[in-house]
């Protein structure tokens, strides 16, 4: 255990002993035999616990704060002093007090002696200092883990198991078929990231009831899986994952561990701050009246003429680039660039001509350009990708698969996109959310799961997109509309930083291709680009067409131009 976990756990342990109000007046001498005894029960426990129960971070939080804020039981200490919460302390008393009965020849007070024996170690376990004695935070421990064993006998029970019956006055909060909001309201609860436990806290109640830590972990499985099954919104694999639970930190890490595949392959962890005006500023790129799509049509022009050195071709490149040329050009360049309408074309000329210079430059630093590239954190761009119906109508396939994430995939030969089948009901959004943040708060690892919920936020942009995918069996809808499915994925775009996920990259890589190559989609985007991106251009040239015209009507009103151009229009008005 490390020394700021140590500083952490004795101060907020020591606080809760002391007024706040009072902190110029701290009684030294407790302070001293506080460290002194904390030292000594650290040497005797040196273990390395990584933190693993966070409060979310802020931008997720002000997201969407009803998906992380539990609203019916408050698990653990984050949220257990909350009023709005105290309705369930009764039944949470009362799951406390039908455990005690059915512990052999045990009181529950022996097993708050435990925890306590476990108190740095139930502390290291949360990201945030628990102001609470060490008596308080271990009878908190067992209350709230009697609730959730009595909780869970239902998902052991799906699994062929249960351990008691489940008593009346509970029963209308764990019986599925009895009351399934009340029984969804609560599994939303116990999953969400502030509202967690440590799992050894339930491994040592189940090990008082039979005896055995072996027979604990084989029922505390059952349960966890049978969470799983209720509460993960992708299909199960037939195969389930071989997870030991003492290596899972509490209930939200087995269902993480479950989703999400175990990439034994490294991944470029870079931490980038998102600004949540991205999207506007991608916005402001597309808009059309920037000089810059003009540049842009000069140069793919130059690059196909830069790409000819054959023929007369050079031996014009060669006289145009000439210094005695430049000197003779530079002069009148100068006064012609001043005139306001010409002054337009100006940098857009310059940079095309200057290219020239510069591609031998460019030619060199392509190559380390591309290997630095390769280390960089991903762009926001990068996170770019059409819409479902953007990408049926060039003939890509979706096709549903039943392998989880990890089964992610797109086949350019046969333009086929293969995606995991996901149920979405009114527990998805937050179990999700929650998945996500834990996944961000993590101190490694790659953001699979986040960069998963990237990729269906940039597919699916309308309830179009949600219906299709509906009809082709990749989205289970078990919401009221499709625009529902809609609103949920566009509603994740929030995220604590980028990270580099091969498989899934490669795919949006992949799609992009594809989509990019359609010649349907290069035409509307030279299109976009280069003749509606360049309207002042064309103002301009249109502009000038007028005025020839208006000057050669004018013309032909003193002069006859019957001759030269025979058009009635422009002939002078026969008056009588």
């Amino acid at each position: 255990m490390s020394f700021s976990k140590l500083n952490t756990s004795t101060i907020s342990s020591f606080q809760s002993s002391t007024d706040p109000g009072l902190s110029s007046h701290i009684d030294e001498g407790r302070w001293v035999v506080y460290i002194r005894r904390t030292l000594e029960e650290e040497l005797e426990q040196d273990i390395e616990i990584p933190v693993s129960i966070f409060c979310v971070p802020k931008p997720l939080m002000l997201s969407d704060p009803d998906s992380y804020i539990p609203q019916q039981v408050a698990i653990g200490p984050y949220h257990c002093f909350r009023p709005e919460l105290y309705d369930m302390e009764k039944y949470k008393l009362a799951a406390a007090k039908r455990n005690q009965r059915e512990l052999p020849n045990k009181k529950l007070q022996h097993l708050v002696d435990q925890y306590l024996k476990f108190e740095l170690k139930i502390r290291a376990y949360y990201h945030k200092p628990l102001n609470f004695s060490g008596e308080t935070l271990a009878w908190m421990m067992a209350v709230d883990a009697s609730f959730l064993i009595e909780f869970l006998q239902v998902c052991a029970v799906g699994e062929g198991k249960a351990l008691t019956n489940i008593s009346s006055k509970v029963s209308h909060l764990i019986d599925l078929a009895a009351n399934k909001a009340a029984n969804n309201a609560i599994f939303r609860d116990i999953i969400m990231l502030e509202n967690q436990i440590p799992l050894f806290v339930l491994r040592e109640l189940l090990e008082f009831q039979f005896s055995s830590l072996e027979s604990a972990d084989d029922w505390l499985l059952s349960m966890l899986i049978g969470l799983s099954k209720e509460l993960s919104p992708f299909k199960m694999v037939e195969e389930f994952p071989k997870i030991q639970v003492m290596d899972c930190a509490h209930l939200l890490d087995f269902a993480y561990r479950v989703i999400v595949p175990n990439l034994e392959e490294k991944s470029h962890d870079h931490v980038t701050e998102i600004e949540e005006d991205g999207e506007s500023k991608e916005g402001e790129k597309d808009s059309f009246g920037e000089p810059s799509y003009l540049r842009q049509l000069l140069d793919e022009v130059w690059n196909i003429l830069s790409k000819l050195e054959k023929g007369p071709v050079q031996w014009i490149k060669s006289i145009i680039f000439s210094k005695p040329l430049k000197v003779v050009v530079k002069l009148p360049w100068t006064i012609v660039s001043k005139i306001p309408v010409l002054k337009m074309l100006k940098e857009p000329l310059e940079h095309v001509f200057s290219a020239f210079h510069k591609g031998g430059e460019k030619k060199e630093g392509e190559d380390s350009d591309s290997k630095s590239n390769i280390e960089k954190p991903p762009l926001i761009e990068e996170i770019t990708i059409p819409s479902v119906m953007d990408l049926f109508e060039v003939g890509v396939r979706f096709v549903p698969t039943n392998e989880g994430i990890q089964s992610i995939s797109f086949d350019a030969k046969t333009a086929t996109l293969y995606l995991p089948i996901i149920s979405i009901d009114v527990n998805s959004e937050i179990v999700l959310r929650n998945l996500v943040a834990y996944e961000a708060c993590r101190a490694s690892g790659p953001l699979i799961l986040t960069r998963y919920s990237e990729l269906m936020n940039g597919i699916i942009d309308t309830d179009n997109d949600a219906k299709f995918l509906r009809e082709r069996g990749i989205i289970i809808n078990r919401l009221k509309s499709d625009k529902e499915v809609a609103d949920l994925w566009n509603g994740m775009s929030n995220s604590i930083r980028l990270t580099k996920v091969s498989f899934i990259d490669k795919v949006i890589e992949d799609v992009n291709k594809y989509y990019n190559g359609r010649w349907k989609v290069k035409i509307g985007k030279f299109m976009k680009k280069y003749v509606f991106g360049s309207w002042q251009l064309l103002t301009f040239l249109a502009a000038i067409m007028l005025l020839l015209l208006m000057c050669l009507q004018a013309f032909c009103q003193v002069y006859s131009c019957r001759r030269i151009l025979p058009i009635k229009g422009l002939e002078p008005a026969v008056t009588n």
